[in-house]
Parts: structure tokens; C-alpha cells; sequence
């Protein structure tokens, strides 16, 4: 301890010395953050510089896994598709194919293993029909007009291109001539450059309004060339017309599906015909509609049986046109009928003036079918009509897009 008689000295600092102290201060820190600028401007050792490489690197290495982790949890799904070699797997072109039958076609060839490509101008063909398959590898989707040329190199051509239904091919008449002539032509005009087979997807409507019961192949027809129906008819005629042609000249691989009336899960919910329409009016407890007495008959096959008529027929020896549809016949009165009591509600059945040119009986022969192709339809109509009213009812459940009401590809046996 200092004596208490000891004192410490104090130091006066006059006031002019201190600003001179403070840039005193000030100077030395300019030196010395100048020299830590001059340091790190030299050139770093090549271990300090992997060092810090390192460093940056890992850095976006967490980067880019967290963004991988967060699309993967959000990654797309697609069906287990049957894996084909090359020598066996084809490339498949379908001309509708976004389309009520088209998508089902689609879901089948995709299934087996074959890389198809889907043209649709969506005039009547829906992108979710298809959506599903989107972004996979074996599947390409064209938005394309086919009475504009096509350039792509295929081995079959499913041509399913045409609004099908009477609303929709009466919309624009011209259009639908253009689609089933021109578009024909372009396809079967393909179908020659690359040696594909190509198969026409005709309809029943050929027959008109048949004075032969039930309708085999060889019958010509009985149909108004001017009639309100005529532009879907006779373009079908003339593009059957058109593929023997090219068979006969150009030596083109060609056949002809005869289709009859078909339903199932995808149908357009306003695309007019007698399914659709009946299940769509009971569901909301509408009047249901018969035009004309009803006693018109009709056959309906459900688009599973199609599908396995079509490809049968795509992967045969038979060139001549086919019929493929059933030969269980109902009159439109007691299709209503039936579609009420699968629904039920209150729906009443009232008549309106018959339309012009409807067909009074329809019912397919197919006894070529059977023969050449060993093809017969399989799914009974109450099994079908239940799992399209299903379909029908989610879809009027929707109310945003979010909500999808999806088909899935049914299990086949590949």
C-alpha cells in the first residue's frame, strides 16, 4: 500500500493537444485497414483458395439438395407401363387421341409398352383426358390440326380424328367434312411415306338408316347425301373410300373399324348423345328427353370391348371393314328405363318431335369380328352404365379445377 501522505501527480493535457490526437488516431487505422486491403489483394495460396472453394462448393451442394428434395416431393407419378425392347415396341401415332375413346386407346398402348403420340386439335378432345401421361418418355402430346400436313415417322396410325357426336359434327359441318377428307388424306399420305399401317376408325352412321336388320359389312347403306347428318356420314364413306384407294395404288396397309354406339368413363357431359345425355338429365333430376316415340333401337358397347376390337384389328391380317360393336339390342325408351332405375330420383320420360334423318334401327352383325379377329364384347350393360353414371356423378361434384375426377388406366392383362 502507497503512504497516504504520497500523491499521485496529475497530468494536464492543454485542449489544443487533443485534436491533434485524434487524427493521430485516425491515421493509424487508415494504415492499418489500408494494409489489410493491400494483403488480401495479393494473390492467396493455392491451399487457402481450395480452402475457400471448398467452402463455396459445399454450400451450393445444400443448395441444390434441398431444391432436389423439394421436387421429389412433389414428383409426378405415372402407371407401371410394361418395359419393351426395341425390336417389339412401336411407335404409335393416334390422330383424337385426347378424345372419349382415344385417351382409353392411349391408356392401353402406353400400358404395353409402346411409345405413342397423341395429335388433337381439341375441338372436342379434353388435355386432362391425358394428362396423366404427360412428361413421360414413351408419350408425346401435339397440338395439331390434321388437315394440316404432318411430318413424323411412326409404324401405326390410329386415325380417330372427327367430332362424333350429333351436336358436335353439326356445329360446323365444313369442318367435319375437312377432317374426315383432308385429314384422311394427310394421314394416309404419312402412312405411305413411312410404310405405317393405318387404321380408320369408320363409324356405324355408313348405314344410314338401314333397311337391313341387323347391319353385316356388306351392306352398302341406306343414306341422305343432303341431310343434316350427311356431312359425318358421307365423310366417313369417302374416307373409307379413301383407304382402299391408297390400298389399291399405293400399296398402303390399311383397315377399317365400323364403330357402334359406345360409352364410358371420359365422355363429354354435353357432347348430345343418348348415354350422356340420360344419365347427365336423372343425375339432376331433370326430365328425361326421348325424341320421337322411342321406339328406335340403339346397341351399346362399352369402351374396354372397343379398345380390344380396335387394337385386334390394328394387329391382324384382315383389311376389309369390321363392325365392332354389341349386338344387345334396347329400344331408346327402355335405355331410359334402365338408366332411371341404376339412378333413381324423380325424373320424369317426356317426348319431343323426332329429329330428322335418326336412324330407326341399329344393331351390328358381328360375325366377321368374331371370326377373323375372335373378338366379342365382354362388359354387360349394367356393369358399364354403373361405372360411367360413377364417373358422371364426380364430375358434377367438382367445382374447381383442383378437384380432379381422374380415370385411372384400368389393370389389363398385358
Amino acid at each position: 500500500m502507497l503512504p497516504r501522505n504520497l500523491r499521485i501527480p496529475r497530468i494536464h493535457v492543454s485542449p489544443r493537444l487533443i485534436p491533434r490526437r485524434l487524427k493521430m488516431i485516425v491515421c493509424c487505422m487508415s494504415i492499418v485497414f489500408s494494409f489489410i486491403v493491400i494483403y488480401y489483394s495479393f494473390p492467396v495460396s493455392e491451399a487457402v483458395r481450395y480452402e475457400r472453394n471448398s467452402e463455396d462448393l459445399e454450400a451450393a451442394i445444400r443448395v441444390i439438395d434441398h431444391k432436389i428434395l423439394h421436387l421429389e416431393q412433389g414428383k409426378k407419378t405415372y402407371p407401371e407401363v410394361k418395359f419393351l425392347l426395341y425390336q417389339d415396341r412401336k411407335r404409335i401415332l393416334i390422330t383424337g387421341g385426347a378424345g372419349f375413346v382415344g385417351s382409353h386407346l392411349v391408356d392401353r398402348l402406353m400400358m404395353q409398352g409402346h411409345e405413342v403420340t397423341v395429335v388433337d386439335n381439341f375441338f372436342t378432345g379434353r388435355k386432362r383426358n391425358v394428362e396423366h401421361w404427360i412428361g413421360h418418355e414413351n408419350f408425346e402430346l401435339l397440338h395439331h390440326d390434321i388437315v394440316n400436313p404432318l411430318y413424323i415417322e411412326v409404324d401405326q396410325i390410329y386415325h380417330l380424328a372427327s367430332p362424333a357426336s350429333p351436336p358436335n359434327y353439326m356445329y360446323n359441318p365444313i369442318k367435319t367434312l375437312k377432317t374426315n377428307t383432308l385429314g384422311t388424306i394427310n394421314m394416309l399420305g404419312l402412312a405411305k411415306r413411312v410404310r405405317a399401317r393405318l387404321l380408320l376408325a369408320s363409324t356405324s352412321e355408313v348405314y344410314g338408316d338401314p333397311e337391313l336388320h341387323p347391319q353385316s359389312e356388306d351392306y352398302w347403306g341406306h343414306v341422305n347425301p343432303i341431310g343434316p347428318r350427311a356431312c359425318y356420314d358421307e365423310g366417313k364413306r369417302v374416307a373409307e373410300t379413301m383407304c382402299y384407294a391408297y390400298e389399291k395404288q399405293e400399296n398402303v396397309e390399311v383397315r377399317v373399324a365400323r364403330i357402334f354406339n359406345t360409352f364410358g368413363p371420359r365422355m363429354h357431359m354435353n357432347d348430345g348423345r343418348v348415354v350422356s345425355n340420360f344419365i347427365l338429365q336423372v343425375l339432376q333430376n331433370e326430365s328425361i328427353t326421348v325424341y320421337g316415340e322411342g321406339e328406335q333401337t340403339r346397341s351399346f358397347q362399352y369402351v374396354s370391348d372397343l379398345i380390344d376390337g380396335l387394337m385386334a384389328l390394328m394387329n391382324s391380317n384382315y383389311s376389309q371393314p369390321v363392325n365392332l360393336g354389341n349386338p344387345e339390342e334396347h329400344t331408346i325408351m327402355e335405355f331410359a328405363r334402365i338408366i332411371h332405375s341404376l339412378v333413381g330420383g324423380e325424373s320424369k320420360i317426356i317426348k319431343k318431335m323426332a329429329m330428322e334423318d335418326d336412324p330407326q334401327r341399329r344393331k351390328p352383325d358381328i360375325t366377321r369380328a368374331m371370326k377373323y379377329l375372335n373378338w366379342q364384347p365382354k362388359v354387360s350393360l349394367l356393369v358399364g352404365l354403373n361405372k360411367t353414371i360413377d364417373y358422371f356423378r364426380n364430375e358434377l361434384r367438382r367445382s374447381q379445377h383442383s378437384e380432379r375426377n381422374f380415370h385411372m388406366p384400368e389393370a389389363f392383362q398385358i
